[in-house]
């Protein structure tokens, strides 16, 4: 079955992280992720930009509005997201847990339905 365990955290603490500190976070992950790289089920991992990049869309009646920013007052932001194939719950919790293990970001899980599998070009341009 298919996952997402989406990664929240106060994006000004992480944007704070020096590239060694964030390369070590991201080597830790790696590392743990690596098992399921090894049997096809690590699908990509995605990191999203600032918030401040964002651009929302709400509807108000009949008309489309569109804003810039995200619309939402948290202390933590959604930055990113991994996609796993697990066998059942438990098993993508265990996942999460030793990828998180000395972090104090939070995860969230999410089982997947896919409606459209869509066709990413081979190079595609990332944002950032």
């Amino acid at each position: 079955m298919l996952y997402a365990i989406l990664c929240y955290h106060d994006e000004d603490v992480v944007e704070s992280w020096t590239k060694e500190e964030d390369d070590a976070v991201l080597a830790k992950r790696q590392k743990v992720q690596q098992a399921l790289v090894d049997e096809g089920r690590m699908g990509p991992s995605i990191r999203l930009v600032p918030t401040t990049a964002a651009t929302t869309i709400r509807a108000s009646g009949n008309e489309q509005i569109v804003i810039d920013g995200p619309f939402a007052e948290t202390k933590e932001q959604l930055l990113g997201f991994y996609i796993v194939d697990c066998r059942n719950l438990e098993e993508v919790i265990d996942f999460a847990k030793r990828m998180k293990e000395g972090e104090s970001c939070t995860f969230e899980i999410r089982p997947l339905r896919i409606f459209n599998t869509g066709e990413l070009p081979e190079k595609i341009e990332l944002a950032g």
